[in-house]
């Protein structure tokens, strides 16, 4: 078996001020519609994880993060039948605007307790008790 291209994604938890996670449905039409996720996404072609994390924050949510403000907190890496992705996890709780979906998206604000109600992609799923670790039930 050929081994499987290796694909780096990168995510954050927003934390609000109330202690609530961001999370945002995947659409119609893109591969795990309907899960739930973490915002993020690819990196480009040259793009450090920090420097893709602000500019998907800004093209999905309109929102500005200065990369200060972005705390690496876990990783995830899981392989999926076609890929095997790697994912570094940041969290966030300080940015500039309101969250707001640009890409057609659902978002709801979470408690972290409440997180695992919310049907995930399977390499999203255990990086839940490291946020209830950090943010408390």
């Amino acid at each position: 078996m050929p081994p499987l291209k290796l694909t780096l994604v990168v995510a954050v938890a927003l934390v609000d001020t109330d202690n609530r996670i961001l999370l945002a449905q995947r659409p119609e039409g893109k591969q795990l519609a309907g899960l739930w996720e973490f915002p993020g996404g690819k990196l480009e072609p040259g793009e450090r994880p920090e420097e893709s994390l602000i500019r998907e924050l800004r093209e999905e949510l309109g929102i500005t993060v200065k990369e200060a403000c972005l705390a690496p907190l876990t990783f995830a890496s899981h392989a999926y039948e076609s890929f095997h992705l790697l994912m570094p996890l940041y969290i966030c709780r300080r940015w500039e605007g309101f969250v707001q979906p640009l890409e057609g998206q659902t978002l709801k604000w979470v408690r972290p307790h409440e997180l695992r109600a919310y049907p995930m992609p399977p390499a999203d799923e255990p990086l839940i008790p490291f946020l209830i670790d950090l943010l408390g039930a």
